[in-house]
């Protein structure tokens, strides 16, 4: 499988998230409350992903379906969520690259660990010294940017 393509597609993705903070925190000035904000956008969102569903399909998503993983796979949604209020609420205060690098940061972070452990279903990948010495790059220029 070539992977080129899903990193463009990932890198596109990644440039156009980066615009979901500032204009949340945009919409949480008008409003009076990131949290306003985050629930406005959240139901965009979900008005959008519907229309996905009708174009692109939905897979089966029945209560069989449904219930046959854990309970606290539903979670992701709530930590959806709470990026997206985060993003409102820190974003103006920290600027976009600031709260980005930290989120990234943080992601990559959890992300160490859960390929460390193979967690959610994920395949094992064993912290190496070098992925810890890039996470450590990573975390070194998340300070060096909130300094300047």
């Amino acid at each position: 499988m070539q992977l080129l393509p899903y990193m463009l597609a990932a890198l596109v993705v990644g440039i156009v998230v980066s615009f979901q903070p500032p204009m949340n925190g945009m919409l949480a000035r008008s409003v009076g409350s990131a949290y306003g904000a985050a629930a406005v956008s959240i139901g965009v969102a979900f008005a959008s992903i519907l229309l996905f569903l009708l174009v692109m399909g939905h897979g089966e998503i029945s209560r069989r379906t449904l219930g046959s993983v854990p309970w606290w796979v539903y979670l992701s949604g709530t930590v959806g969520a709470a990026f997206v209020a985060a993003g409102a609420a820190i974003a103006p205060v920290t600027g976009g690259l600031v709260f980005f690098i930290c989120i990234v940061a943080g992601q990559l972070v959890g992300s160490m660990l859960v390929d460390h452990f193979g967690a959610f279903g994920l395949e094992v990948r064993t912290m190496s010294f070098m992925r810890f010495l890039g996470l450590l790059m990573v975390l070194g220029g998340a300070i060096l940017v909130s300094r300047s």
